[in-house]
């Protein structure tokens, strides 16, 4: 829902006048007995409350001169909307290379939303392009694992991380892990192929294994 201003159509500064006759020409044109379709009369009922709602608030000079104050007042985002802005402003940072800040902000995601998954996939994808932080890319991405467990390409990014760090029998058993849970997938069958869990598959993708983690399923 827009200000009360929006909803009317009218600018901040309009008389208590021409905020009733605002109501009443929208009253008229938008009343739900106009409309026949359901969908239409249920968008018809959403807006008069809606309408109503505002006119109650800016044809009275008390409530319109509370309602004014409080709209000006600087918005305390949600814990969720910091972590998906996080998340957005991190994605455009790793797209473009900026690792430490793609870093940055998906931690900002994941300590604001700590019960989704893909903000920790994200940071461990972050994490991973720099050596020294590997291994906390490892812990990041098996706590993903832990909150989607049914999510073949974590496994797939998990077993990546597992073989570049020597862990070679962690990272075939994530891959069987992926393998698992998507058997027809060309992707996993590539990834358990090049970490020796399957003899035979398709060729790797371009880019070798590190493209084809970046790949969804």
């Amino acid at each position: 829902m827009g200000s009360y201003y929006e909803i009317l159509g009218i600018p901040k500064t309009a008389t208590v006048a021409e905020v009733r006759q605002a109501y009443a020409r929208l009253a008229r044109e938008r009343h739900p007995d106009r409309f026949t379709d359901p969908a239409e009369k249920a968008r018809a009922h959403e807006f008069f409350r809606d309408l109503t709602t505002a006119f109650n608030a800016l044809s009275n000079e008390k409530s319109r001169r509370e309602y004014d104050i409080e709209s000006q007042r600087p918005k305390v985002a949600v814990p969720e909307e910091i972590a998906r802005q996080a998340f957005e402003t991190g994605a455009v940072k790793l797209k473009a290379r900026d690792f430490h800040e793609a870093v940055q902000q998906f931690r900002v995601a994941v300590r604001h939303a700590p019960d989704e998954p893909r903000y920790h996939a994200a940071l461990s994808s972050a994490l991973a392009n720099n050596p020294h932080w590997v291994r906390e890319a490892i812990d990041v991405m098996e706590a993903a694992i832990r909150l989607d467990p049914k999510q073949p390409v974590y496994y797939l990014e998990l077993a990546r991380l597992l073989d570049r760090q020597g862990l070679k029998l962690r990272a075939r058993k994530a891959a069987e892990a992926a393998l698992r849970l998507a058997p027809d997938d060309p992707a996993v069958i590539v990834a358990a192929t090049e970490l020796g869990v399957v003899t035979e598959g398709p060729p790797p993708p371009p880019g070798g294994l590190r493209g084809l983690f970046r790949r969804k399923p």
